[in-house]
């Protein structure tokens, strides 16, 4: 194999491998949308209750605004973990805890 096959070949496999990566980001593309949806609207109807039920309230309002900054990055997975984070930290707002 001459020179120029070689680079050839291995831009190929480069521009193969990150196609794939690029594929792997939308994986939890829509179940980040959702969560994140569902969690913005549970914290605008949550009451808390108390001063534990504050932080509590205060902790998912960081998470979904994290959760955000990590949809807008491309980073769905993490984007995911958060906003689900969030909407436990909204239930315990809830309860007080």
């Amino acid at each position: 194999m001459n020179r120029n096959t070689i680079i050839r070949l291995g831009l190929i496999t480069a521009l193969a491998a990150g196609m794939a990566g690029c594929a792997g980001k939308t994986q939890f593309r829509e179940a980040c949308a959702q969560e994140v949806d569902a969690a913005w609207s549970e914290l605008s109807i949550a009451e808390a209750e108390g001063f534990s039920g504050t932080v509590s309230y205060t902790k998912a309002l960081s998470l979904i605004t994290g959760a955000r900054t990590m949809q807008t990055v491309e980073n769905f997975d993490n984007c995911f973990n958060q906003a689900k984070q969030a909407r436990f930290y909204i239930r315990e707002s809830r309860k007080g805890q």
